[in-house]
């Protein structure tokens, strides 16, 4: 069993920047791979970034690529969404997910365990 609490969502302007974090629960975290999907008002869940369970192989959305960075910090049972030249289109709510997956997925029914999510609005 694992939990995600997310947080380090709020407002920014245009081209700003914040920092995600997920905080996991329980001993097996480093076994499982971790993404991050967002959901915007009146649109699905998109992909956005995903990690492997070692940290040593990642991916993004081509719409985040160059301007995001996921990492994983095992000792704190933490993983992290960088997000740098922030756009308004980027408003929405972001969740992390984990996954019993031995390299990296990106679709939502990959992942076991998900988060309630953090707010991120990004003003003009």
């Amino acid at each position: 069993q694992v939990q995600l609490v997310e947080s380090g969502g709020g407002l920014v302007q245009a081209g700003g920047s914040l920092r995600l974090s997920c905080a996991a629960s329980g001993r097996t975290f480093r076994s499982y791979a971790m993404g991050w999907f967002r959901q915007a008002p009146g649109k699905g869940r998109e992909f956005v970034a995903a990690i492997n369970w070692s940290g040593d192989n990642t991916d993004y959305a081509d719409s985040v690529k160059g301007r995001f960075t996921i990492s994983r910090d095992s000792a704190k049972n933490t993983v992290y969404l960088q997000m740098n030249s922030l756009k308004p289109e980027d408003t929405a709510v972001y969740c992390c997910a984990a996954g019993l997956i031995g390299g990296l997925a990106y679709t939502p029914g990959d992942y076991h365990y998900w988060g309630q999510g953090t707010q991120v609005t990004v003003s003009s």
